[in-house]
């Protein structure tokens, strides 16, 4: 988990709205890969920042599995404060 919060970059945003909306699940791995409607995110870098960061809770599985994907506290407050602003 990064100590400095920084800025959301507007793909990792329309991200959190899928999670938001149920859209979203994460393929149980090392490092859990996000599927948007079906299909995998194009940059999964950024997805994986979101999980280390405690934006977005990684379920729990087994290796391969889909599990959904959920936003945590911090995730709806970086969402809602972003949403507001806008």
């Amino acid at each position: 988990m990064d100590t400095e919060p920084h800025e959301l970059s507007h793909r990792a945003r329309a991200m959190l709205r899928a999670i938001a909306a149920g859209r979203a699940t994460l393929r149980c791995g090392r490092e859990p890969d996000l599927y948007i409607d079906g299909m995998p995110c194009c940059d999964q870098f950024s997805a994986h920042e979101l999980i280390h960061d405690g934006l977005v809770a990684a379920g729990t599985g087994r290796f391969g599995q889909f599990v959904p994907a959920s936003l945590t506290a911090a995730g709806s407050a970086a969402l809602g404060a972003k949403v507001a602003a806008a």
